[in-house]
């Protein structure tokens, strides 16, 4: 997700109080992460990473991770101070990933431990600059994508399960969507030679169990969920002219699209992140945006009837300081 940032007005009365920092160690019993961010400082004409990766928690307290890579290294050792290294957030808000020195570890985010990733998942590959890294997170943070974004696009990326330590390789020439609210089932896309898009949806051994090419569409809008079942998927469309949201599901089994359901938010409100929770249920996160081209400085996370698109709001909250570069979580 790009840094999006802007000024946006909300009434926030319960994040009114002063925000505390605290170690790590006293976040121990702090709620789940709202969002992860890097500070954004001036550098002549630009801005650039600085500070250190940060957690804004449920409770509006903030945590300094002082073990996480903000500047990633080169491979002839040298960092370039003006990009952000790769950050992943739980959809739980319970987990992260980052790179501590030249190990990408997760912490749990309550208890403090910080374990490295197994095997070969753990470093990344001879040669490989560490801005050419992305990885995501399931929904309770067990099981995590590595992605190597090398130019060759050579480089399989890594399925690894957390709790098995089983790593499993998926082709390099995939984009990621996200996984299922179980983590079993993780939904890809990819550029075929007739320049259309695939879908493909990966188990947890790096084995396909769905995939087809996709109507335009289902391709050409984002943010995608997709559920337990492996092959039912939901997406939001926003209008070129109108901007009203809508909701469509989409069946890799049936290829089939459905009608669209309007989603009563704001025209403000930028798609984020959507996620299944159930059958009928989604998770919607938005990022709130005043005038065109603006940046967001605050993030709303909603329940949404899958078969109706009404909404409510269970969470917003400002994102403070206008940071260089934030993640919500499942991002």
């Amino acid at each position: 997700m790009s840094s999006l940032r802007g000024l946006a007005v909300l009434a926030l009365a319960a994040l009114a109080a002063t925000t505390v920092t605290v170690s790590p160690a006293e976040a121990r019993t702090a709620d789940p992460v709202r969002y992860a961010w890097i500070k954004s400082c001036p550098k002549g004409d630009r801005t650039v990473p600085c500070g250190k990766w940060t957690l804004t928690l449920r409770s509006g307290r903030t945590v300094k991770l002082d073990d996480a890579r903000v500047n990633p290294r080169r491979p002839d050792g040298t960092v370039d101070k003006e990009a952000g290294t790769a950050f992943a957030v739980s959809g739980d808000g319970r987990v992260v990933n980052y790179l501590r020195g030249d190990t990408l570890v997760v912490r749990d985010v309550a208890g403090g431990k910080v374990t490295p990733l197994p095997g070969r998942a753990a470093t990344l590959p001879k040669g490989l600059d560490q801005a050419s890294l992305d990885t995501a997170l399931s929904e309770d943070g067990s099981v995590v994508v590595v992605d190597y974004l090398d130019d060759s696009e050579h480089l399989p990326s890594l399925l690894v399960d957390l709790r098995s330590g089983k790593t499993a390789t998926l082709p390099s020439r995939i984009n990621l969507l996200g996984f299922s609210p179980d983590g079993r089932h993780l939904l890809v896309s990819r550029h075929t030679d007739d320049s259309t898009t695939e879908f493909a949806v990966f188990d947890g051994d790096g084995r396909v169990t769905a995939s087809r090419v996709v109507p335009q569409i289902v391709a050409n809008n984002s943010p995608v969920a997709l559920a337990n079942d492996g092959t039912t998927t939901a997406f939001v469309v926003t209008g070129a002219l109108t901007k009203k949201a809508r909701l469509h599901t989409y069946s890799l089994a049936t290829d089939r699209v459905s009608a669209a359901v309007p989603l009563g938010i704001s025209v403000n409100d930028g798609a984020q992140r959507l996620s299944w929770d159930s059958a009928d249920t989604l998770t919607l996160w938005t990022g709130f945006t005043e005038g065109h081209g603006g940046q967001v400085t605050s993030a709303a996370k909603r329940t949404v009837n899958a078969r109706t698109g009404a909404v409510r709001v269970v969470d917003s909250f400002p994102i403070r300081n206008a940071p260089w570069s934030w993640w919500l979580p499942g991002e």
